[in-house]
């Protein structure tokens, strides 16, 4: 078995993996970061959504053995301690989550859509975030979550 060595949010990870072991499940089942969540295993749902790299990937479409040597940010290395990313908070303050199963892809999506780009309509984040899928809602206050980080992140309070 090949061995895999990477970063993942912040630490350094190491294993030996089938070589057709998916990102997810890698995440998932062997450092047991249980946020990215498998919703389609088509890369259609967007809710395993983490950032290799800085940029989003819906890591239910990639191999784990791809990414040696890459840095792989989850939802669980968003937050500093016991201060959420931007993100989060907006999602959070604009009740931007239902039942939550699709969130923490939405959170991993919307940051990569709004990282270095001035304000965003509302249709462009709803056609950035189309690769994610929501079945709680119609996006209403997901757009509003996304306007809101997006703030934040400009205006510094963020990363």
């Amino acid at each position: 078995m090949p061995t895999v060595k990477m970063t993942v949010n912040g630490k350094a990870v190491s294993a030996d993996v089938e070589a057709r072991t998916l990102l997810v499940h890698f995440l998932r089942d062997t450092l047991a970061l249980t946020g990215t969540h498998v919703g389609c295993d088509t890369a259609q749902c967007g809710a395993c959504t983490v950032h290799v790299n800085g940029k989003a990937v819906k890591s239910c479409n990639v191999l784990a053995v791809q990414l040696d040597g890459a840095q792989v940010t989850t939802i669980e290395g968003l937050a500093t301690g016991d201060t959420l990313h931007p993100m989060q908070e907006a999602f959070r303050d604009n009740h931007g989550l239902q039942c939550g199963f699709c969130t923490p892809g939405m959170v991993m999506s919307a940051i990569d859509l709004v990282q270095g780009k001035p304000a965003l309509s509302e249709s462009e984040i709803r056609a950035g975030l189309e690769g994610n899928i929501c079945r709680c809602t119609g996006y209403h206050n997901i757009v509003k979550a996304v306007k809101a980080g997006a703030d934040a992140m400009q205006s510094g309070k963020g990363r």
